[in-house]
């Protein structure tokens, strides 16, 4: 009892230091929030709950935020004290200041009556006419308390919808618009904040028509209350101040492109002298750095065409997403004097980027393994490369890795490689010339690309790759993606007689050093919700990946290795994967982030197993974090230093994985994370790790899991992650024996060296 008394009493001492009494100017008092009374009349539908969430909308100002009944930021505010006015913002007491206080609320800010007002005209613009609110303040000690009494009428509803019209095409078009799609609909409540949505919509929906210079201002709207039984007629209407232009449609008359405008010019060149005429463009290119189709491609209207704001926006996003103009502005002109006809030009001023450039990069890195390593990559780009906005990208890299771990010491590796792609902002498909008017213009990439893997004492890896892909979006959320073609072709030469030797005790080693061609077709889908504010964020990814479907069918192969193609056995698998994740936003800008993974691969005839390049692996700073990489599965299997040391990856055919954390806000540059981590993966054979490692019916039994926390600096440019985790089911141990939440003992140097995982890495893990 005597600890409970000790406890009470440290509590009301920290209470009462955090007292702000003394530091309040003379004759003030603390704003302590606000009470909302609510008052129905019996025919109210709304339950006073939703009432009083209502009005709370409309009670300003904000009270400071209370802990255990005291403003404990208010405290903070006032001990840190005024910062130094020579270091103004950038000074330690500023930063303190705005991190841990808060400004107090005083009374003098407090208005009840025109608080009272205010909500009183929310509560008439959301249809509840005739409600009264009445406002006071009510003081306790030093604190001052606003009280609002609502008497809540019954909400009116719209009884009818009239268009005051004339005979005008304008009115017409807004008339049956309305009627037909419109977001004011009789029988429902009254709103006026739907009556603005109603004008903004119209406007969207005039701008497709062509009223380029129409403006949501112009449309009026007059709600009568006066008619009875609770209800309101609405009349809207086009104001008689509209100007003239605004009336009328217009036509689009010419379109003009300047695809070399310059920024540096004082005035907009408007001269058409050298221009010429394609596909009823007019372009103006004196200098012949683009071909004329790119803009006829991109430019989604023509001449006699309606303007349209769609069609507009399509243009300038299509142009703003090709690499090669660095700006895009246009601009509308109404012809003068053109009578009835109602035209105007349009002109696009495309300034291009530098179409050449050169880059390069070091970069260094650790692995979970003790490994360190570096690179040095150098990119040579030419953004016109035929002069269609085609992208070349050249790329050279080198690259060292060296082992600090007892099996891979000495164990060295580097590789050099080379990359060279060509993306063309169009399909590009041979004897086709497809159209289209999408809002996100496709892409067809092609690659070719070559690498030499050295593994000091052990092989050379020879790494070929080709391959031809589309990417088109449907919409801001929806893209896709298409290999028709891609190949793989690996050859390993330089074999030792080292690891020769320990082929003779694990053959399944000889699997790294076999001649390996993958002919795939690949299909790729992505779902992304995210929007900075949305309240729930969903991304998804499914695709597909075949290989040596058609090769398998043309050379009859049924069994591992068989059959080959030029001379090199070709791998035969179906692949498919799904990726979820989904963030949900919590109150203090906390997130909730959860992501599962689920992977399939079925090697058949020709394969007994995935390629290395193509399996699945766990473990890891961005999968399961209690654990390192290589050091989980496949299955109940623990890899051991000679799996290490021999082979480049371990992975598996079948993956699943689970992740969640809360991540918390610290300061707006830092946060922390307490994270879960489940899944494993598993092989389809016993080719490579026996049956410990083979898919059971008992897979569920042998799911890893681990847990721990993580913080994270935002370095605006990128995010610096560290993450520790710690093994809470362990799958390699006796089936009965896998938790391990009994076994923690952080005082054992030896237990935290083997279950305290440090994970470092850049960007968040999902």
């Amino acid at each position: 009892m005597k600890i409970k008394y000790l406890i009470a009493l440290f509590f009301l001492a920290v209470l009462t230091s955090c007292s702000v009494q003394r530091f309040l100017p003379p004759g003030e008092k603390l704003y302590r929030g606000s009470t909302v009374i609510v008052k129905k009349n019996p025919d109210v539908k709304t339950t006073s709950r939703n009432l009083k969430k209502q009005l709370k909308l409309a009670v300003t100002p904000r009270a400071n935020k209370f802990l255990f009944g005291q403003p404990y930021k208010v405290w903070w505010w006032y001990k840190i004290g005024e910062p130094d006015p020579e270091k103004a913002e950038k000074g330690l007491r500023s930063f303190l200041r705005k991190r841990l206080g808060e400004a107090p609320v005083l009374s003098s800010r407090v208005n009840a009556k025109v608080t009272a007002e205010n909500m009183q005209s929310f509560m008439e613009n959301t249809g509840y006419f005739h409600t009264t609110v009445q406002g006071d303040t009510v003081n306790s000690g030093y604190f001052t308390k606003a009280i609002y009494t609502a008497q809540v009428q019954p909400q009116y509803k719209i009884k009818s919808i009239t268009w005051v019209s004339d005979s005008s095409n304008l009115l017409k078009l807004l008339q049956q618009r309305q009627k037909n799609n419109g977001i004011l609909k009789t029988g429902q409540a009254y709103r006026l904040s739907d009556i603005s949505a109603e004008r903004d919509q119209l406007d969207l929906f005039l701008k497709t028509k062509g009223y380029y210079y129409f403006n949501p201002d112009y449309l009026m709207a007059y709600a009568d209350s006066t008619i009875g039984n609770r209800e309101v007629a609405l009349y809207l209407n086009v104001k008689k101040t509209i100007p003239e232009q605004a009336k009328h449609a217009f036509k689009i008359n010419e379109i003009i492109v300047f695809p070399n405008y310059t920024l540096i010019s004082p005035q907009l060149d408007t001269s058409l002298y050298g221009a010429n005429r394609f596909d009823n463009l007019i372009i103006k290119d004196t200098t012949k750095k683009f071909n004329n189709r790119l803009f006829a491609q991109n430019i989604t209207y023509r001449p006699g065409s309606l303007y349209n704001s769609r069609s507009q926006n399509t243009t300038l996003n299509r142009f703003i997403n090709i690499s090669a103009f660095k700006f895009v502005k246009n601009r509308f002109e109404a012809i003068k004097d053109s009578g009835d006809l109602h035209r105007m030009n349009v002109y696009y001023y495309l300034t291009p980027a530098k179409k050449k450039s050169l880059q390069a990069s070091i970069d260094a890195f650790s692995k979970e393994n003790n490994i360190i390593g570096s690179q040095v990559s150098v990119n040579w780009k030419n953004r016109n490369i035929f002069h269609g906005a085609e992208l070349l990208t050249i790329k050279a890299y080198t690259g060292f890795e060296v082992s600090f771990a007892d099996s891979l010491r000495n164990n060295n590796s580097y590789r050099v490689g080379g990359e060279v792609s060509i993306k063309f902002p169009r399909y590009a498909i041979p004897f086709f010339n497809l159209k289209e008017n999408n809002f996100y213009p496709p892409n067809t990439n092609l690659l070719l690309g070559y690498e030499l893997y050295r593994r000091q004492l052990f092989y050379t890896k020879n790494l070929f790759r080709l391959q031809y892909d589309f990417t088109w979006k449907q919409n801001i959320r929806n893209e896709f993606t298409f290999a028709p073609f891609s190949l793989s072709y690996l050859n390993a030469t330089g074999v030792t007689d080292t690891f020769y030797k320990q082929a003779l005790i694990t053959p399944a080693i000889l699997l790294n050093v076999y001649s390996e061609a993958i002919l795939g077709t690949y299909f790729s889908y992505t779902y992304n919700s995210a929007q900075r504010n949305r309240k729930n964020k969903i991304y998804f990814n499914a695709s597909l990946d075949l290989s040596g479907n058609i090769a398998g069918l043309i050379t009859g192969a049924k069994r591992f290795r068989e059959k080959t193609i030029f001379g090199t056995p070709f791998a035969q698998y179906v692949k498919t994967d799904f990726d979820l994740h989904y963030t949900r936003a919590l109150p203090n800008k906390w997130d909730f982030a959860n992501r599962i993974q689920l992977g399939i691969g079925m090697p058949y005839s020709n394969s007994a197993l995935l390629p290395f390049s193509k399996q699945y692996i766990i473990g890891g700073s961005s999968s399961i974090r209690g654990f390192r990489i290589r050091s989980l599965g496949p299955g109940t299997y623990k890899p051991t230093a000679e799996n290490q040391r021999f082979f480049q990856i371990i992975g598996g055919d079948y993956k699943i994985l689970f992740n969640s954390e809360l991540r918390i806000p610290f300061t707006p540059n830092i946060s922390g994370a307490i994270f879960f981590d489940a899944g494993n993966i598993w092989t389809k054979d016993t080719l490579l790790f026996g049956p410990a490692g083979k898919l059971s019916k008992n897979w569920y039994k042998e799911i890893a899991v681990a847990s721990g926390f993580g913080i994270r600096f935002d370095a605006t440019v990128l995010i610096i992650r560290a993450d520790l985790g710690i093994p809470l089911r362990k799958p390699f141990l006796p089936d009965g024996q896998r938790w391990v939440l009994n076994q923690f003992d952080f005082g054992s140097g030896a237990w935290r060296r083997d279950n305290l995982i440090l994970n470092i890495a850049l960007g968040l893990p999902f």
